[in-house]
């Protein structure tokens, strides 16, 4: 059970007590920046670091009350580096990935943490020292070296914070790590806490927090060998540490609160072939189960040999409804990468961005969310031609044939692509201080991701038109096309046929799972041999992202039965009004696919009705469902547990449901802070009972 103090902290967060400490950027005094960076004649590169100079310099210190580890951000907004006449002309000559800023990676925290910033000042300085550097590239080292200096003089006015309050533990703390590595389970996580905060402050979002168990773990064996901790002090301080994650990310950009990208991955089978857990994995879990958290997000990497008590204490945070963990399969997420050629080091060493997406920490640049291939609106572009096509071959022929042409749409219009210098990031992006070159340019890893979105729909309307247009001849093109046109006003009969009668993939019936390999082998095809302007490959995935909402209002009504005002499901999972034989049938049918070709990431989500966790074997036997779809070959997989009558009462009298929490797409929020049509999807989810 977590401690009084940790229950006093989390209610002083979660009531937002810390709120009435925040100022705009204006009245900290940083208005006008750009222009006045302009008329200084800075590059962008170095007003990047100015930048965060200026906005750590207007933050002010505060320690909440009981904190041990500490770091509160009290201005609300980050000011741009652009004044708006060189964003507008930047804006019309490039092509820009949401924001425009380096986000949706992973940080090399654990390099951060073993140099400690005294270190990487000095080789920072070391690589300036080298005659032969050009221009830019002192450039750049010197933006790091005004990043590194600012970070080190923000720590120690904490410091002094902390002494003027009388707190000479947290001071103490605070000195240890503004040069030197730190050498405790604390001062590793009030490091951590300070440099994530950093890159927040310096426009990066959706930082995903990588292998936390993996390299915190050597902190806490030397606090319990040396006697400096017991196990429950180490637990709650990262428990603490999990409340830091909770305290700031109101304010951290995503399309709703809760989508900001702080996810922790777990565990994982190594090069050597040991699966690494250790008594930090455990205690995250047991963290994330007390403190009933949206963050941050649990991510499990697990395998066929994954111990089943593993999968036993994940299902104890699925049955709360935390929407997490998120299972990712080794066995097929590691030969995946290796296939799209990341080094086996690497591909190990995996963990996922901000929702599910696998990325390497450190060392991939990779944009894994670019963009969206609407796989069962090139389905419905193919039904237009249904008469032309004879064949169900045919008709297979016209989708693969508009999946490629739509992937050579999206490639044309992302070139010229521009990121906003990121000295803050490049700290802790493998190679940038030895090639002296920002992180925005790129990294090892170059590679766009795309999701694959309504892939049920598609199989579920291709497999509609095999069986009653060309085996049954039930419904003629004409038909087909017209009762599509028309929403079904008309064809009431043929949508009851399509909707109710008619095999769809989730049932475990082979010929209908077929389809779903044939389909997602195409995509994946589609984007094989390409080459973006980085030099890196494209990626295939299952995932929607927000895209679920977006591409079904544009859809109209689908060939499964599916009308326009409906929605299609969210990532790789079944449709809304599938008929299930259970979700044993589910998962045996949504493992078929070869998932190593579609490995941009993407999980099969289910539902589960809170009414069936009745007692403790219920939880078990979750996890043996789990552990199923992992042996079977599935690549991800995200529980969500849920109560309908719950959710109905919670949009009527929010009030009374601030805690509720539930999975979106690939992350965790709060239901009453949601969008309505976010909610409603969630809402008409299928739930198993």
């Amino acid at each position: 059970m977590i401690s009084e103090r940790i229950k006093r902290l989390r209610e002083y967060i979660f009531t937002k007590q810390h709120h009435a400490l925040r100022r705009t950027a204006g009245e900290a005094g940083l208005a006008g920046m750009a222009e006045e960076m302009k008329a200084a004649g800075m590059s962008y590169q170095m007003r990047a670091a100015i930048r965060l100079e200026r906005m750590l310099e207007a933050e002010t210190p505060v320690l909440l009350p009981e904190e041990r580890i500490a770091v509160t951000r009290t201005i609300k907004d980050i000011p741009s580096i652009y004044t708006k006449e060189e964003w507008d002309e930047i804006s019309s000559n490039h092509y820009l990935h949401e924001k425009g800023d380096l986000c949706n990676i992973s940080p090399n925290y654990e390099m951060m943490l073993r140099k400690g910033l005294g270190q990487m000042l000095r080789e920072v300085k070391e690589r300036q020292t080298d005659a032969e550097l050009t221009a830019g590239q002192k450039e750049f080292l010197e933006s790091e070296v005004v990043c590194l200096n600012t970070i080190q003089g923000f720590i120690l006015r904490y410091a002094e914070k902390a002494d003027a309050e009388g707190d000479t533990k947290l001071a103490e703390t605070f000195r240890a790590i503004t040069s030197d590595a730190p050498q405790t389970l604390r001062q590793a996580l009030q490091l951590l806490r300070v440099m994530h905060f950093c890159l927040w402050e310096a426009g990066h979002y959706h930082n995903t927090l990588g292998r936390f168990d993996q390299y915190i773990y050597i902190y806490y064996v030397r606090d319990i060998e040396s006697g400096r901790l017991t196990r429950e002090e180490a637990k709650e301080l990262i428990e603490e540490f999990f409340l830091m994650c909770n305290k700031d990310s109101d304010l951290y950009p995503g399309m709703q609160q809760g989508d900001n990208g702080q996810s922790i991955v777990l565990a994982g089978r190594s090069q050597k072939g040991e699966y690494l857990w250790n008594e930090v994995s455990k205690m995250c879990l047991e963290s994330s189960y007390e403190l009933e958290l949206i963050d941050p997000k649990i991510n499990i990497r697990v395998d066929a040999e994954t111990p089943e008590e593993i999968y036993t204490l994940g299902s104890q945070l699925t049955k709360i409804g935390l929407g997490f963990p998120q299972y990712s399969n080794d066995d097929v997420v590691i030969p995946g990468l290796l296939r799209l050629g990341y080094s086996p080091e690497d591909a190990y060493n995996y963990v996922v961005a901000a929702c599910w997406e696998f990325i390497i920490p450190g060392t991939a640049v990779d944009i894994p969310n670019i963009d969206a291939v609407p796989l069962a609106e090139c389905v419905k572009e193919a039904t237009s031609r249904l008469g032309k096509a004879d064949t169900f071959e045919d008709l297979f022929h016209l989708v693969a044939s508009e999946i490629t042409k739509r992937v050579d749409a999206i490639c044309a219009k992302e070139h010229d692509l521009y990121i906003v210098p990121a000295p803050m990031m490049s700290l802790m992006m493998d190679g940038c201080i030895e090639r002296a070159r920002d992180a925005s340019l790129g990294g090892k890893y170059n590679n766009f991701g795309f999701h694959g979105t309504g892939v049920a729909t598609a199989v579920d309307s291709l497999a509609a038109l095999k069986k009653h247009y060309y085996e049954d001849r039930t419904v003629t093109a004409d038909e087909m096309i017209d009762a599509t046109r028309n929403n079904f006003k008309g064809h009431e009969t043929l949508d009851e046929l399509l909707r109710k009668e008619t095999d769809k993939f989730g049932q475990d019936i082979d010929w209908v799972d077929d389809i779903a390999v044939r389909l997602l082998d195409v995509f994946a095809e589609s984007l094989e041999g390409r080459v973006n302007e980085r030099g890196g490959i494209y990626r295939a995935g299952t995932g929607t992202a927000m895209y679920y909402i977006w591409h079904a209002t544009e859809l109209g009504a689908t060939p499964d039965g599916r009308k326009s005002s409906e929605m299609i499901p969210a990532n790789y999972s079944p449709s809304l009004f599938i008929r299930e034989k259970g979700p044993l049938s589910v998962i045996k049918s949504f493992a078929k696919p070869n998932l190593e070709r579609v490995i941009n990431g993407g999980p099969l989500t289910l539902e589960f009705d809170q009414s069936i966790f009745r007692n403790e074997e219920a939880v078990v036997k979750l996890g043996q469902l789990v552990r199923t779809f992992i042996v079977l070959g599935g690549h991800q997989l995200q529980l969500n547990t849920i109560s309908l009558e719950k959710l109905l009462d919670a949009k009527k009298h929010p009030e009374k449901y601030r805690n509720l929490i539930v999975r979106v797409w690939g992350w965790s929020g709060y239901f009453v802070e949601l969008d309505e049509c976010y909610q409603d999807h969630v809402i008409n989810r299928i739930r198993f009972k």
